[in-house]
């Protein structure tokens, strides 16, 4: 995947400065946040409402989109050794960025159970309470080796085994694209049935709910498209027709109103359970999202020159460091959940919560892009004096 039909540098270049990855990479982590606020109002109205993908497809293609510019150009240049080890180094911080998150939010509910006099039901309410308690030494073991991953906390390690394969579809990108396409769709497929399913806790015998061997398929997908593996399809009638067709058919089979006001119609969504299931990737979720996303570019207008304004700038900034604001919405929504515990769920105080969250969000955003530009590493020239070392 990394060997053939690679696109010249100056390609890469203009695909870096493309704003359509960053911004709706952006708009992705706003919705992931607003969806793990509990008992969110706003969650109502985010697109998994309305048809069978959400945002995590939002978040893993676009990762893959991100890993095609991050890690493409190491391999190119650099070759398979130095490319491996920079992906290792990405897992890396990947996986302490897990451990991190998950003590602080472990953390932060025992402070809110503390603080409103609780008991733990904060620790409760997240899954948490296996974690502390008498079998706290074997969960910290497991929390360690990633064989204890709890719900909410699964997305980080289910991009960490995607990133591990990525080095094996370089290798077997030498043999041409067709060995790539044909190992992603066999893990695919394996895991879709079951073979292949990590622990996330063995008290309960379960399995990840990400299972990271089924959506490798649509990280690898726009990673293919990203490096020009997979053309971009057209912008065509036909084409149009046929995404907006498929958004209008999943509408009545995903919003919950319908399903509530027609039994046939609840009846037909349990019998396609199994193809929009969201733990192993389901087809009919890979066909709704890709349609959504052929719309999306179309809309964004060529190299995203209608993604203009001020909300597309947060949201591009906010998706230029999709990491970092991940983990900080992922820990504000567990708090903003206490939050609208205590002040109600009227209008005003979702509104002002939600959008204080938000906030904390783009500036985390923007500090950590201020850190980034290593601005105390910047050479000045003062009144004729040399630069300080």
């Amino acid at each position: 995947m990394l060997d053939k039909a690679t696109p010249p540098a100056p390609q890469l270049q203009r695909r870096i400065r493309d704003v359509r990855l960053d911004v709706f990479r952006g708009l992705g982590m706003f919705i992931i946040f607003i969806a793990h606020v509990p008992d969110n109002p706003w969650s109502r109205f985010i697109p998994a409402r309305f048809g069978f993908s959400d945002a995590t497809e939002i978040f893993v293609f676009c990762s893959g989109m991100a890993s095609a510019l991050a890690f493409g150009r190491i391999f190119d240049s650099h070759g398979f050794a130095i490319g491996t080890a920079r992906i290792l180094y990405r897992c890396w911080q990947v996986y302490w960025s897990h451990i991190g998150l998950f003590l602080v939010v472990c953390a932060s509910m025992l402070a809110v159970d503390r603080l409103a006099g609780t008991g733990d039901a904060y620790i409760r309410g997240i899954g948490l309470d296996g974690f502390i308690g008498p079998d706290t030494g074997p969960e910290l073991l497991g929390l360690m080796t990633l064989t204890y991953v709890p719900h909410y906390f699964d997305i980080l390690p289910m991009y960490l085994v995607i990133l591990a394969l990525l080095p094996i579809m370089a290798a077997l990108s030498r043999f041409g694209l067709w060995p790539v396409l044909a190992a992603s769709v066999a893990l695919w497929l394996a895991a879709s049935f079951g073979h292949l399913e990590l622990p996330a806790e063995q008290a309960k015998s379960t399995s990840w709910f990400f299972n990271p061997f089924c959506w490798q398929l649509i990280f690898f997908t726009g990673f293919a498209f990203m490096r020009g593996l997979i053309p971009a399809p057209p912008v065509s009638r036909t084409l149009i027709g046929a995404a907006v067709a498929v958004l209008v058919i999943a509408l009545p089979f995903s919003w919950q109103p319908a399903l509530d006001a027609s039994p046939t119609l609840a009846s037909a969504h349990g019998a396609l359970l199994p193809f929009i299931d969201k733990s192993h990737l389901g087809v009919l979720r890979i066909v709704h999202f890709l349609a959504l996303a052929y719309l999306a570019v179309i809309a964004a207008g060529e190299h995203g020159r209608r993604l203009r304004g001020r909300a597309a700038e947060v949201c591009r900034l906010v998706g230029q460091q999709a990491l970092a604001t991940f983990m900080t919405g992922l820990t504000l929504s567990f708090l903003a959940g206490a939050a609208l515990n205590f002040t109600g769920r009227g209008m005003i105080a979702v509104a002002a919560v939600n959008v204080a969250c938000m906030t904390v969000m783009v500036l985390a955003a923007w500090l950590v892009a201020w850190f980034k530009s290593v601005p105390w590493a910047r050479v000045h020239q003062v009144a004729g004096r040399p630069p300080h070392p």
